[in-house]
Parts: C-alpha cells; structure tokens; sequence
C-alpha cells in the first residue's frame, strides 16, 4: 500500500485495524468466559448471558445515531471519543465486582463506545485510502474483522484459562491507550461548520425498533421462533400472546417503530431538517445489495461458527483453548484471502469475487459437514476449516469498499452506521437461526430414536419425551449417561439413550451446517444485486 500524503497509510490502516481487532474480539471473549465469570462474580450463567443480551442491544440499538454523531461533530473525534468511552468501559468490566457492575461497564459503557468507534472506522477508511488503496484498506479490515472472530475463543481461552478474563479487558484499555496516542496520524473530512439540532425522535424511534428486533431474534432460541418452546415472563406472568411465542410479536413491534422511523425521516428532512438517516441513502442500489449481502455473510459465518465450538467442545471434549487452535487455519486463510481480494478489486467486479468467494464457502461448510463424526479427523478438519475461511475472506474484502463507494464523504457516517447495523442483525440472526434449527432437530431426533429403539421401553421412553417438551438440552455424552444413572435408569437401558442422544445430536449439528449451506445458495442468489464492474478507482457512484 503507497500513500499519496505524508501520513503513512500503513500507520492509518493499522491504527483502524487496531480498534476494529478489539471491537470484534470483546464478544467472542466474553462468550469463552461465561464460567469462569459466573465462578468469579458469585452469579449465574443466565446473569452472565443477559449481560451478552444487553450489550447486543445496545450495539444494535445506537450504531445508526453513531454513524450521524461522526457526520456532525467529525469522524476522528467521535472514534477517540468512543475508544476514550470503550476503554473505561472496559476498565470497569475487569474490575466488576458484581454482575450489576459488569453489566453497567461491559454492556452500557463498552457498548455505547463501540456504537462510536465501529461507524467512524469505515468512514475513516474512506476519508484517508481513495481507488484501489480503498479497497485494499477495507479488505484489510475485513479481513481482521473475521479473524478476530475466529480469534477470540483462542485468545480468550488461553487468557481465561492461565490467567484469568479480566486480563482480556484490562489489556483492551491498554491497547485503546495506545491507539488514542496515534488518532492524530489519521486524517478526518471536516465537520460541517453549522451543526443542526441532533434528531431525538429518529433516535428513539430507531433505537426501540432495532432493539426490539434485535431482541426477538436474538431470544428465538429461548422463546421459540413460533411455538413457544420457553416464555417472555413479566412480574412473574409468562407471554404467550394466542399461544404463540412472544418473538414474532417483539420483531413485529420493532418492524413498526422501524416503519414511523421512516415517516419521521421523510418529513424531517421535507421540513429542510438534519434527519438521523437521509431516506435516498436506502435507495441507492449498490448501497442496499452491499448490506443485505454483509448481514447474509454475519448471517452464514456466525451461524456456523455457533455449530463448530458446540461439535469441538460438546462432542469431542476439547477445551477452550485447543477449540481455538483447532480452528487458527480459518483465521489464516481469511486474512489472506481478504487481502488478495482486495487487489483484485481494479481488476475484478465485486459481483466476480464475491460470487466466487460464496461458491469456495459453500464447498467448505459441505467439507465441514463430511466432518462431524464421534472423533476428529484433524488433517480432513484443518484443510475444510481453511476453506471455510478462505470463501469468507473473499467476500469481505469487497463488501466494505461496495458500502462506503456508494455514497459520499459527507454521508460516510451514516453509511457507516448502517454497515455495523446490518452486521449485527446478520450475526444475531444467524446465532439465533442455527441455533434453533440444532436445537429443534436433536429434540425430534432424540424423541424419534428412543420411540423407535426396542432396547428402550415405553415407558422410559414416554417420561424421557415428557421431561423435555421445551427442547433436549446440548450436553456431552458424559453428562447425559451420568445424569441416566443418577435417575436410577438401569444401565442397559441408559446406554441404549445414551447412543441415541448422541447420534441425534451429531445428526443435528449436520443439519444445522445443511441449513448454513442453504444460505449460501441464497447468498449466491443475493449477489446479482452486486456491481459487475469493477468500481470506479477515484470516486463515489453517486453525491447523496
């Protein structure tokens, strides 16, 4: 990468990288950790999960009022405004005491921070890298953002299990430290120098309309998508609106907040207003294919990535660690795949290598698939994981630069925004999807297998299905014949539901993979919105 001004572009993209690397990597950590955090702060796994909840509400929730605050106050100030706010935050988490106070520092502080620092990240890139340093910048942060993802149980495993959680946080505020010592090697558009009235109502009603769907998806797996499998409970009375589950309702609700967000948009700015979001932003075409093809990536990747921990962890007993190491080759082989893709972005159409990039993946989660047995066939496993990753590298080192093209410097903010929303609905959604598809076929399989098994009678195998209408819980083999013997089955019988849970389960797993793979195809569906020709090298396909 070559500069055209003084400042270093390498400087530039690795300060970005930095702040994007510890964006990512905060969840992933968290989720490895939740055992040792219910250990240290004397609570329970359910405090610790609502924890993870909330802070992917509130991400959902202000990444678009983000996005605007850096259109109106100055991208570089916003993101050292939001590293200063993520860093105390994360200050506060490694030193919570209590689960009162990990929620206020992790998912409040943290979270309004990251809202910050995520949407100044991508309009920075384009402020600072122009033509095909453009392109190779945002694959770059693609890239780190992926790997980080695939990083974090890794990092967060090693650091959890020889140390202790807290060091996680406590060298984020460290490194956050040291990118606000750099922020000023970054250049910044200026500000418009007459800043209208920020738009408090579009604020709220986004706000409860992505939170409210956020968290109907993200509670999908809990309350059950349609069917209630468990309930929203409120002072004790459990919501079950016509004996549905309450999760259609919850995104319903937010769909139509979503719907008066739009209204008020429109009249805000008929009125000659500063709306929170420029309705024409959404009907600019490249803009709208480059986020439904992102939150479809989020969607696939985050999904399978729920399956794979579960399959290494649950089935083949690894620890956090040796989870994490089993999947290093995807992390390697996104970041390489991610930074060759972005050089080909003069060369190549978006439409190309992103097509290209989903058809590499589809092969590596049919490879994953072929892999899901009772012991790991490590070689098999590595080279599908890589795979996996490579596909996925492909496609992220053109998504940012389709966003970010597609509308001008003054609206990056705002773009912006929509980008980190779109990531984290894809995320939530595919979390969310796989799980209650895994959860929903070893509940069936389990009942099916056990109905149908002459080595278990009727009986058992009536009381088994009655102890479980709301779903079969994911546990290891170990577990489940442990608890069999504590209940006083007898131990023929007990193996015989032994071996059938665990072939539903692994059953299970591999549907939850062919649905990923479905995706996919869908994805490749979804790309023809893409630009087929490569994009311009100097400037942006429209001046909204």
């Amino acid at each position: 990468m070559t500069g055209t001004s003084e400042r270093s572009p390498w400087t530039v993209i690795l300060v970005l990288a930095a702040g994007q690397f510890i964006m990512v990597l905060d969840t992933t950590v968290m989720n490895v950790s939740i055992s040792q955090v219910v250990k240290d702060l004397d609570t329970t796994v359910s405090s610790v999960q609502l924890a993870i909840t909330a802070y992917a509400l509130v991400m959902a929730a202000f990444m678009l009022t983000g996005g605007k605050l850096g259109d109106m106050f100055g991208r570089r100030r916003i993101f050292s405004v939001g590293l200063a706010i993520y860093g105390a935050g994360s200050l506060i988490t490694a030193l919570s005491p209590n689960v009162t106070v990990l929620l206020f520092g992790w998912s409040l502080v943290e979270g309004l921070g990251a809202t910050l620092v995520i949407p100044a990240i991508a309009a920075l890139t384009a402020v600072n890298y122009k033509g095909a340093q453009r392109a190779q910048a945002y694959g770059i942060l693609g890239g780190i953002a992926a790997a980080g993802a695939a990083a974090g149980p890794l990092i967060g495993g090693w650091v959890t299990t020889e140390l202790s959680w807290r060091v996680v946080f406590a060298a984020e505020t460290v490194v956050v430290l040291g990118i606000l010592t750099t922020v000023r090697k970054i250049a910044d558009a200026p500000p418009a120098e007459e800043r209208p009235a920020l738009d408090r109502i579009g604020i709220l009603l986004s706000a409860s309309g992505l939170g409210l769907v956020v968290l109907g998806i993200l509670k999908a797996s809990e309350w059950g998508f349609i069917r209630p499998s468990g309930a929203l409970t409120i002072g004790g009375t459990e919501i079950t609106p016509f004996g549905f589950s309450a999760v259609p309702f919850v995104v319903a609700a937010g769909a139509v907040l979503l719907w008066l967000f739009q209204i008020w948009e429109e009249r805000v700015e008929a009125a000659g207003g500063n709306p929170l979001l420029r309705p024409a932003l959404l009907g600019i075409r490249q803009l709208r294919s480059g986020l439904s093809m992102l939150a479809s990536q989020q969607l696939i990747l985050m999904g399978t990535f729920f399956v794979i921990p579960l399959y290494l962890q649950i089935i083949l007993g690894n620890d956090a660690l040796e989870t994490g190491i089993s999947i290093l080759p995807m992390s390697l082989t996104m970041i390489v795949a991610a930074l060759g893709g972005s050089r080909l972005a003069d060369r190549f159409s978006p439409r190309g290598v992103v097509a290209t990039g989903l058809v590499i993946l589809f092969f590596g989660v049919i490879g994953l698939i072929a892999t899901i047995s009772p012991s790991l066939d490590s070689h098999k496993f590595a080279l599908t994981i890589g795979v996996f990753g490579f596909g996925i590298g492909l496609i992220v080192s053109q998504l940012g630069n389709v966003i970010m093209s597609s509308v001008s410097e003054s609206r990056a903010g705002e773009a912006g925004g929509l980008q980190g929303t779109a990531q984290n609905i894809g995320a939530s959604l595919g979390t969310a999807l796989i799980g209650a598809v895994l959860l929903t076929g070893l509940t069936s399989g389990f009942h099916d297998r056990i109905t149908a098994n002459p080595a278990v009678s009727p009986g058992t195998a009536q009381a088994m299905i009655a102890k479980t209408p709301d779903g079969v819980p994911v546990v290891s083999e170990s577990d489940v014949k442990t608890a069999l013997e504590r209940a006083g089955v007898a131990p023929p019988e007990a193996q015989a539901l032994t071996d059938d849970y665990a072939e539903s389960q692994l059953e299970a797993l591999k549907t939850a993979l062919l649905v990923a793979a479905l995706m996919v195809l869908v994805a490749l569906f979804l790309v023809r919105s893409l630009p087929a020709a490569p994009l311009q090298s100097e400037s942006e396909s429209t001046t909204v």
